[in-house]
């Protein structure tokens, strides 16, 4: 007795259709169908990732600067 037939569940759908009407059901199923490709988009991304590298890879040391002492200041006389 606790459970719906086919028969009850069409009556159900019939009944919600004309609840919101035909385009405004349409509309929901749609939204639904969009919602399910976006789901299914974004989980086959994550399989997509490339893979973690064996090495860190970081910044490499910049090399040595060599600075020059400041040119002693000439001074003409003559």
């Amino acid at each position: 007795m606790g459970s719906m037939s086919l028969v009850h569940w069409l009556i159900v759908g019939v009944f919600v259709i004309l609840l919101f009407g035909g385009t405004r059901f349409s509309n929901m199923m749609g939204d639904v169908a969009k919602g399910i490709k976006q789901f299914k988009k974004g989980m086959s991304e994550d399989d997509d990732d490339k893979p973690a590298p064996t090495r860190i890879e970081g910044k490499s040391t910049p090399e040595p600067t060599v600075q020059r002492e400041a040119e002693p200041a000439r001074e003409e006389q003559r």
